[in-house]
């Protein structure tokens, strides 16, 4: 049987305008044991000014570690999400937060297909997206670091896709990141999808969509911020059951748009969970 912990992506801290400690302190009050940071390079200014959630992976790494433990929480995963067929951004940006992974106590790495360049065929950039896992996965098996590949692009929007991409590199580092909300909008059944491929998930998005969000978005975009779990169109119960019958433990990781969405969402999946978690 699998354990479910409850997460929360800093994202929620985007529109509080919430810098990474006051988000690190407020998914400590709620509750949560697990959290969900952003690395970016170099350094920008709203992050070094406490307006945004993001950590330069110019920090020490040991800074988030002990911002982490010191609140009783642990790191899910970094949001370090690089366009995959970009190689020329990619490569780098995915070794450098890889590494910063492995010394931070991050067990994975986020990442996603994200925009293509505007002149290659589809063919092409299944090489380009080849050429950047099998580079970042010699880097993260040896670390023991996973690479989760998460539902949000083209390429991942449907399980076929998907599980061609997850076919390009034979690594067992490549994991699936199944986000609720992403998968819905691209008019697929996430409950389903997630009964199909659950032996591959290791962690996952928990994200809910308004009815009327759904009613004006889905088919016509495939990601945004979530509302509160339970107040939108996932089925949740669904999802709860296949991952307690898993043989392995993953982390929903609450992505939503609100510090009033964070604490709803805890107190909502934390009731659905019951006493299958460390939570």
């Amino acid at each position: 049987m699998g354990t479910i912990n409850l997460g929360l992506n800093l994202e929620f801290a985007r529109f509080e305008n919430g810098s990474f400690d006051w988000a690190m302190d407020h998914a400590a009050q709620i509750g949560y044991k697990y959290v969900e940071p952003m690395v970016h390079w170099g350094r920008e200014l709203l992050s070094a000014a406490g307006y945004f959630h993001s950590v330069s992976m110019l920090d020490d790494p040991l800074r988030m570690a002990q911002a982490a433990e010191s609140r009783g929480l642990k790191i899910s995963s970094l949001s370090s999400h690089a366009p995959l067929a970009k190689p020329d951004v990619s490569v780098e940006y995915l070794r450098q937060s890889i590494r910063y992974a492995a010394e931070c106590g991050a067990p994975m790495v986020m990442v996603d297909d994200g925009p293509t360049p505007a002149w290659t065929t589809e063919d092409e950039n299944y090489t380009l997206m080849r050429y950047t896992l099998q580079e970042a996965a010699l880097v993260a098996e040896p670390r023991g670091i996973a690479i989760a590949i998460e539902t949000h692009g083209p390429y991942t929007a449907t399980p076929e896709r998907l599980d061609r991409i997850m076919k390009l590199v034979d690594s067992p580092a490549l994991t699936i990141n199944l986000d609720t909300g992403n998968s819905y909008l691209s008019e697929n059944d996430p409950a389903e999808w997630l009964e199909d491929i659950v032996s591959q998930v290791t962690h996952m998005h928990a994200k809910d969509i308004s009815a009327e969000d759904a009613r004006r978005y889905r088919g016509k975009i495939r990601g945004m911020l979530g509302c509160a779990c339970g107040d939108g169109v996932i089925d949740w119960p669904r999802i709860v059951s296949t991952l307690k019958a898993a043989d392995h433990d993953v982390v929903l990781s609450v992505e939503c748009g609100s510090l009033a969405a964070a604490t709803k969402s805890y107190a909502y999946l934390t009731e659905l969970i019951g006493h299958n978690s460390d939570n």
